[in-house]
């Protein structure tokens, strides 16, 4: 199975609970002064006990964006049907502004060739939030967050 089928399974069931409607906490520029930039978490699956999601920024948001590349690598916990990780690399863009939060910062992280497009919310310096394609955030919006390394 994969992980888009698992994301958008776990985003639907966040969305039918409801949209979040508090804003972002820290507005901080992102600090990308390393090369790149990792962050790393795991997301609820309704058919295993998480899918580990590692995700590789390299770039800094005032690059072009060919400089602005990801990887994405998402890895399913005692998954009964055990698939393989994948993988996912393209580059990332920077919007401003969700549902409810006209200043927030969302990267936006386009696949190369297929692959569903990612959606995540900064929440601070330290946290990246999955998001819907709409840019609101789930209810159960902690569980969908990833810290960086």
């Amino acid at each position: 199975m994969q992980v888009r089928t698992l994301l958008a399974g776990s985003a639907m069931l966040a969305f039918l609970a409801g949209c979040a409607a508090g804003p972002a906490d820290d507005r901080a520029d992102m600090a990308m002064d390393d090369a790149e930039v990792v962050y790393q978490g795991t997301l609820p699956c309704r058919n295993c006990a998480g899918i580990d999601l590692n995700v590789t920024l390299r770039g800094d948001e005032q690059a072009a964006l060919e400089e602005r590349t990801f990887d994405l690598r998402a890895s399913y916990q005692e998954h009964p049907q055990e698939p393989p990780d994948e993988e996912y690399s393209g580059n990332w863009e920077v919007l401003s502004g969700t549902a409810v939060d006209p200043d927030a910062t969302v990267y936006e992280l386009t696949p190369d060739g297929e692959g569903q497009i990612y959606y995540f919310l900064r929440v601070d310096d330290q946290t990246l939030e999955l998001i819907d394609p709409q840019r609101r955030r789930f209810q159960n919006n902690e569980a969908l967050q990833l810290q960086r390394q």
